[in-house]
């Protein structure tokens, strides 16, 4: 059985609850799995006795939110060699198809500078959800003059699949030392992050 903290930063709860389903979903595999809310305060209470990280964060103007941005300035080098997982939630799945393609393509900056300062086993894309009443008026007029759809956008089957991945890399634990590709290039399959408020 492997320590794993799962750590996010949601501000409309959608990303809470994907947090809460790969937590859960680790438990399901054997692990013992510890799931916190970040907040700006929570860098002066590190204590992670833990095995393995995920982190993860809604995605705002193309970043993340800012207690999860200053989590990772505030505790990179304090890691160590934790191994860990990250993933970003958007509103890639909300956009037309021509631009969600092209949103899945593109590396947000700000991310990408957290994802080289983790270096991650993978940093995973998903969508969340965008309702209406998340928008303010301009938002809103911009978000219907670009054809996006409202609604809940989260892939629960791949949420629990990326888990699952995370569990066989956590099983084949080995002396502390956790087996990944450790590539942390951030390109895997999930739906993009794209840059707005997918996060509701």
């Amino acid at each position: 059985m492997v320590s794993v903290w799962v750590l996010y930063a949601s501000e409309r709860h959608s990303t809470q609850e994907i947090a809460d389903r790969i937590g859960k979903r680790l438990r399901l595999n054997g692990h013992h799995v510890e799931i916190q809310a970040l907040d700006l305060s929570f860098h002066g209470r590190w204590r992670l006795p833990c095995d393995a990280l995920v982190l993860g964060s809604a995605v705002h103007d193309g970043a993340w939110l800012p207690a999860a941005e200053s989590f990772v300035a505030d505790n990179a080098a304090r890691r160590g060699d934790r191994p860990t997982w990250m993933f970003s939630v958007g509103m890639t799945a909300a956009l037309p198809r021509p631009l969600r393609l092209l949103a899945e393509r593109v590396e947000q900056p700000r991310i990408a500078a957290l994802v080289d300062v983790i270096h991650p086993r993978e940093h995973r894309r998903f969508s969340g959800v965008i309702r209406r009443e998340h928008l303010d008026r301009r938002g809103s007029l911009l978000f219907r003059l670009l054809g996006c759809r409202y609604g809940d956008h989260r892939d629960w089957a791949a949420i629990d699949a990326w888990a699952d991945d995370i569990a066989r890399g956590l099983d084949v634990s080995q002396g502390g030392t956790v087996a990944g590709d450790g590539d942390g290039d951030g390109d895997g399959d999930g739906d993009g992050d794209g840059d707005g408020d997918g996060d509701a």
